[in-house]
């Protein structure tokens, strides 16, 4: 077993000990065919959480898109990043939205699925921020790729934004039915549907 497989697996385990999720599939069922899978973000934690929630064929054809400023560095973010979670790392600090979507597109290949947060940034777990562009121009890229709306609940109370130590709680991670860009919908209408999309996950 090399160092990366022994530090995913303590990792996925200190998850579910942490935030006990518990995965839904009410529109979908877990497959290996390629995916984005879209979410909404509340805490450090969302990734990783819904990284662990997928079975092991899926989880390792998956790669979270993570902020380079944040993961890209050295020790062991750097490593959880590059050797466990094998993450596309995109930069924030006014990159071109084109180019990224680009970037996107080429890292995932013909075969690996991506964790995309269409937000752009985290929130506080009470509202659901408008979604950003990229979502939308990368479903144009790579309109052969399913995009799969993932609704996380709890995560912002056992890691809300500004804490660095998590409360014990359980959480949910639902994953709703596949939909795809229609061939004349506008950037407003599709982002606007796939916002409703994941807010008809929420559990009462």
């Amino acid at each position: 077993m090399s160092l990366a497989d022994l530090a995913g697996g303590i990792l996925i385990a200190t998850t579910r000990l942490l935030c006990g999720p518990q995965a839904r599939w009410v529109g979908c069922e877990p497959s290996t065919r390629q995916r984005i899978y879209f979410a909404n973000h509340c805490s450090h934690l969302d990734a990783v959480v819904l990284w662990s929630c997928l079975p092991p064929p899926v989880r390792r054809r998956t790669r979270p898109v993570a902020a380079l400023d944040y993961w890209g560095g050295g020790g062991l973010k750097g490593f959880l990043a590059r050797e466990v979670f094998r993450s596309i790392l995109v930069d924030r600090s006014g990159a071109d939205p084109r180019a990224v979507v680009d970037h996107l597109a080429q890292a995932m290949g013909p075969a690996d699925s991506i964790i995309l947060f269409p937000e752009g940034t985290r929130g506080t777990g009470e509202v659901l921020a408008p979604f950003k562009s990229g979502l939308y121009y990368l479903s144009r890229k790579r309109p052969d790729v399913e995009l799969v709306p993932v609704f996380m609940q709890n995560l912002n109370r056992i890691l809300p934004k500004g804490e660095v130590l998590p409360v014990p709680l359980f959480s949910s991670v639902s994953f709703g039915s596949p939909l795809r860009a229609e061939e004349s919908e506008s950037k407003a209408d599709f982002l606007g549907r796939a916002r409703e999309a994941l807010l008809g996950l929420v559990e009462p």
